[in-house]
């Protein structure tokens, strides 16, 4: 999937890949797509709140050995 920006926030652990996400997004123009790679199990249901909350689409999430993949398009 084609992506504007990626964040690699593996390794950190809540609420720190929300964070930096949140952030991330919001140097990003409306429409443009970031890319997240996670490792925290907890990250799934987290970035589902999120988008539910801030009105940001959650695209696509995926699991690939262990990894969490994310996409997010900016509201």
């Amino acid at each position: 999937m084609h992506y504007d920006r990626e964040l690699d926030v593996q390794g950190l652990s809540c609420p720190l890949p929300i964070l930096r996400t949140k952030k991330a997004l919001a140097e990003m123009g409306s429409g443009e797509i970031l890319h997240v790679l996670a490792t925290d199990p907890g990250s799934v249901k987290d970035f589902q709140a999120f988008a539910k909350q801030t009105g940001n689409e959650l695209l696509s999430s995926a699991e690939i050995r262990q990894v969490f993949e994310y996409y997010i398009k900016r509201k």
